[in-house]
C-alpha cells in the first residue's frame, strides 16, 4: 500500500510540472520586515511578536543568517532577519558566537529567542536546507519557501524536515510559507512541518504544504505526548500521502484549510489527542479524519465541514475513520477568538492567499482577502469569533407547505420547560431552549423528503441570539449551509429522513419558536 501510495505523489508531482509549463508568471509582492500578527495558539502563553523592536538585517545567504544570529548582544536579543535569494548548502556554514549555537547543514534556530526571519523582495527560498528550531522560544517564519530537503541521499539536512521542532520550543508562528517535497520516505523525504519532545504554542497560517508523503507531526511516538496547543488555519494541503497532519496527544485547532489530494490519510488523531476541525474543505482525498495505524484512540470534535469526492476505509483495530457522517467524539474549548471563513469559499480563499510570495494576503472572515498594513508584529488583538454566513439569508419567507407540521422531532438536551415539539406546532409562543448557549435542533420523517429550505423563527425578544450555525443533513451528517444568524436558509434540494439545525454559538440563550422546513 505504501509503494502505491508513493506512486500516488509521483504521479501527483507529474501533473504539477504539466500544470507549471502553462503558468504565466505574476509580479511578486514586497513583504516588510514583517507584516500582521500572530493568531491561533502562538497569541498565547505570553504571545509570539519575533523580534519586533529589535535591528532589521538583510540576509542572501545562510551564512549571513548564522553570521546575523551570532552578532546580537545576547541569544535573546530581539532581530528581524530578512531574506532575499536562495539559501542553499553552498552558501550556509557554521558560525560561532556566544549569542547562538548553528550549523552547516541546516538553519540552526538553537537555544535562542525574539527572532523573525521573512522573505522579502523577489523572494526567499530554503533549497534543500531545512529549518530547524530547537530549545528556542518566541519564533517567527514568515513568506518563506522551504524544497526538497531530504533525510536520505544527497544532500541531507534537518533529518528531512522543512521546518522541524523539537525539545522544550514555545510561542512558533509559521506564515505564508511553502513547503514542498518531491516524493515521499523512499525519495529520501520525511515530514514537511514537525513537532516533538515538547513543542507548544505553535500556528502555522496561509501556508502550502504539497507533494509530501508526509505532512508534518505532532509528536514523534506514541508516547511523545506532550506536544501540542498548535493551529492550523488557512492552509492548503495538495497531493499528500499522510500526516495532514499526525496528532499523538495534546490539542490541535484545524479550520478554514483546503485539503486536495490526501491519498493515505488526512487528520490523524491518536494516542489520546484531541483535534477541533472546523469549517475545511477536503476534496478528491481518502480517510480524511479519524485514528489510523494505532489502536491507541484519538478523539476529534468537527463541524461545518465540506467533504468533496471523500472515500472512506472499513473500520478495523487500527482503523478508525470518521467518516463517512464525521460525528464528533469529543469537545474542544479553544480559548481565544477567531474568526471562520464558511467552508464552501475557503479553496477560492486559501488559492488567493496561502503561500509565500501572495503579498501577505489574508482573509477578513467574509470570505474575501486583505492585506494586512505592514508593520512590526506586537502583541495580538483578537479578532471576534462571529463566522461570516455561506450566503447571507434572504429575507423573504419561503413558499409552499412547511413540512415539519407533523413531522417529529428530536436534539440535544434541552431546558426545562421547553419540548422538541414546541419547534413544529406553529405557535410562536411556545419554543425549544437548549442547555446551555449551543445545541442541536432535529426536524425528522419517516420517509426520505425533499427539502430545500428552513425557516428558523426565534420567539419575541430573543431575536438575534443566535450568532452562529449550520443545517446538517441528519442522515449523513454532511454540512448544507452555516451561517452567523438565525431565519431564511436555502441550500441545494436534498432528500432525506432528517434536518438539524446547529447552534454553534449564541450571545444569549436560543430560544427556537419555530422550525419550519420547505421542499
Amino acid at each position: 500500500m505504501r509503494r502505491a501510495v508513493a506512486r500516488r505523489v509521483q504521479a501527483g508531482l507529474a501533473t504539477a510540472a504539466v500544470g507549471a509549463a502553462i503558468c504565466v508568471a505574476l509580479p511578486m509582492h514586497q513583504a516588510s520586515a514583517a507584516a500582521g500578527s500572530a493568531s491561533g495558539y502562538a497569541t498565547q502563553n505570553g504571545g509570539t511578536t519575533g523580534g519586533a523592536g529589535g535591528q532589521t538585517v538583510r540576509a542572501s545567504t545562510g551564512t549571513a543568517i548564522h553570521t546575523a544570529l551570532c552578532n546580537r548582544a545576547s541569544s535573546s536579543t530581539p532581530i528581524v532577519i530578512e531574506v532575499q535569494g536562495t539559501i542553499n548548502h553552498g552558501n550556509t556554514t557554521k558560525v560561532s558566537g556566544s549569542s547562538c549555537n548553528t550549523a552547516a547543514d541546516k538553519i540552526e534556530l538553537k537555544e535562542i529567542s525574539n527572532v523573525t526571519i521573512v522573505g522579502v523582495g523577489s523572494g526567499a527560498v530554503f533549497d534543500q536546507l531545512g529549518i530547524h528550531i530547537r530549545d528556542s522560544r518566541n519564533i517567527i517564519i514568515q513568506n518563506v519557501t522551504v524544497r526538497n530537503v531530504k533525510k536520505s541521499g544527497s544532500p541531507i539536512s534537518n533529518g528531512g524536515d522543512a521546518i522541524g521542532m523539537e525539545s522544550s520550543v514555545r510561542n512558533v508562528w509559521v506564515d505564508h510559507t511553502t513547503l514542498e517535497a518531491s516524493g515521499g520516505e523512499s525519495a529520501g523525504y520525511d515530514g514537511l512541518f514537525d513537532m516533538k519532545d515538547d513543542v507548544q504554542y505553535v500556528t502555522l497560517s496561509y501556508s502550502i504544504l504539497r507533494n509530501s508523503g508526509r505532512g508534518g507531526l505532532i509528536g514523534s511516538s506514541e508516547s511523545d505526548r506532550g506536544n501540542g496547543f498548535v493551529t492550523f488555519h488557512h492552509n492548503l494541503y495538495q497531493n499528500i500521502d499522510s500526516r495532514a497532519p499526525l496528532l499523538r496527544g495534546g490539542i490541535a485547532h484545524i479550520y478554514n484549510n483546503s485539503y486536495v489530494q490526501l491519498n493515505e490519510s488526512g487528520i490523524n488523531s491518536r494516542a489520546g489527542a484531541r483535534a477541533k476541525v472546523e469549517n475545511n474543505y477536503f476534496k478528491n482525498s481518502r480517510d480524511v479524519l479519524g485514528t489510523f495505524y494505532t489502536s491507541e484512540a484519538g478523539y476529534w470534535q468537527a463541524s461545518g465541514n465540506i467533504l468533496d469526492s471523500v472515500t472512506w476505509s472499513s473500520p478495523g483495530s487500527e482503523t478508525n475513520p470518521a467518516g463517512p457522517g464525521m460525528p464528533s467524539n469529543t469537545s474542544v474549548s479553544i480559548p481565544y477568538s477567531y474568526r471562520l471563513d464558511g467552508a464552501s469559499c475557503v479553496p477560492d480563499i486559501v488559492r488567493q492567499t496561502a503561500g509565500a510570495n501572495t503579498g501577505l494576503k489574508e482573509s477578513n472572515g467574509s470570505c474575501s482577502p486583505q492585506t494586512p498594513a505592514p508593520t512590526t508584529p506586537g502583541p495580538t488583538t483578537p479578532a471576534p469569533t462571529t463566522p461570516a454566513p455561506t450566503t447571507p439569508p434572504p429575507t423573504s419567507n419561503p413558499g409552499g407547505t412547511n413540512l415539519s407540521i407533523g413531522a417529529g422531532s428530536d436534539g440535544s438536551s434541552k431546558a426545562s420547560g421547553t419540548s422538541y415539539g414546541d419547534v413544529r406546532d406553529g405557535n410562536l409562543s411556545t419554543f425549544w431552549s437548549p442547555v446551555g448557549a449551543t445545541g442541536d435542533i432535529s426536524i425528522k420523517w419517516g420517509s426520505a423528503t425533499g427539502v430545500s429550505s428552513i425557516n428558523i423563527r426565534e420567539a419575541s425578544g430573543s431575536a438575534g441570539s443566535i450568532t452562529s450555525w449550520q443545517v446538517l443533513n441528519g442522515d449523513t451528517g454532511a454540512v448544507l449551509a452555516s451561517g452567523s444568524r438565525a431565519g431564511v436558509i436555502t441550500f441545494p434540494r436534498t432528500s432525506l429522513k432528517k434536518v438539524t439545525f446547529r447552534i454553534n454559538s449564541s450571545a444569549a440563550t436560543p430560544k427556537v419558536a419555530e422550525f419550519e422546513t420547505y421542499a
